[in-house]
């Protein structure tokens, strides 16, 4: 019998909705993940939550049989050393900078494989954590306003401020996202911080 996690984050579909506007929210139906997914928290969450399209995105299912493709339709796992056995039976739930993102039914956990690099790293705890930290980051894309020219040097200070208070929240829950430098949370971080992932600036 599958028991539900606690989930790490709050997350409900009613503040993104009102945020982004319902066609901005992603969503994934449960009968896109493999039976052993379908049923677990993740799953239930990307369903009715949904993420905020941008940074991330969610794949789409096949068109055909309205499945996600699976880990090991996507890469070649025996390349990854560090991947889990049965990582090539996982949803891939969406990309994110170059990596896929997949979920790992029996832990709860994402994980995030990079063809390039060949590597397979947890990235989120639960998809709980996914879901806040991609709502946060898209938030503060959306909200953040520059002063204008004269005052560029507090822009940066007031939003390198906001990005390291999204970083402090998260991992003072769960330390995947931003574990390192290296993490694909913490370049994209940085990116936000340098001004680059903004539509409008």
């Amino acid at each position: 019998m599958w028991h539900p996690s606690p989930v790490l984050f709050h997350v409900t579909h009613s503040k993104p909705a009102a945020l982004f506007g319902e066609d901005r929210l992603a969503t994934l139906p449960a009968t896109a993940f493999p039976p052993a997914a379908s049923d677990t928290g993740g799953a239930r969450l990307l369903g009715t939550v949904g993420v905020p399209t941008g940074t991330l995105s969610l794949r789409e299912p096949d068109e055909e049989s309205g499945r996600l493709p699976l880990v090991q339709d996507v890469v070649d796992t025996e390349d990854f050393e560090d991947a889990p056995q049965d990582a090539g039976a996982w949803p891939v739930i969406g990309w994110l900078l170059n990596a896929h993102l997949a979920l790992d039914p029996g832990s709860g956990k994402v994980y995030a494989f990079d063809a390039d690099e060949e590597t397979a790293r947890e990235l989120h705890a639960d998809v709980s954590s996914l879901i806040q930290v991609t709502l946060q980051f898209q938030r503060l894309l959306e909200e953040f306003t520059f002063g204008g020219e004269d005052d560029e040097e507090a822009d940066f200070e007031r939003l390198e401020h906001e990005v390291e208070r999204v970083r402090q929240e998260t991992s003072g829950i769960d330390p995947l996202p931003f574990q390192d430098d290296e993490t694909l949370w913490s370049v994209i971080a940085d990116e936000i911080a340098a001004g680059q992932r903004f539509t409008h600036h």
